[in-house]
């Protein structure tokens, strides 16, 4: 990895950060990004690519549970979506 590369990263994600709170916004979004996204994408073009229709979404909603367990500036984490597309129940052990 090239410092133009290292440079080009922190300034997408950290590079205009005001506060220590942005910082950890951007360091967040970065890891996410390389962890979840880059990799969901890839998946994705090969779906399409095999001419399969590909829907691709991002999942933000805060759940009401997790007030107070998980911290203020945590929108969704990984899999948070589930209780809403399948239903409570589904999580509950209920089907």
């Amino acid at each position: 990895v090239t410092s133009e590369v290292v440079d080009q990263v922190y300034n997408e994600y950290i590079g205009n950060a005001g506060s220590r709170a942005q910082v950890r916004d951007g360091l967040l979004d970065a890891i996410g990004d390389s962890l979840f996204v880059l990799s969901a994408i890839e998946v994705a073009r090969y779906h399409r690519d095999a001419g399969n229709p590909v829907y691709f979404y991002e999942f933000q909603h805060r759940p009401s549970w997790g007030a107070g367990v998980v911290p203020e500036f945590v929108k969704a984490d990984h899999t948070d979506e589930i209780a809403f597309v399948f239903g409570k129940p589904f999580l509950a052990g209920d089907v």
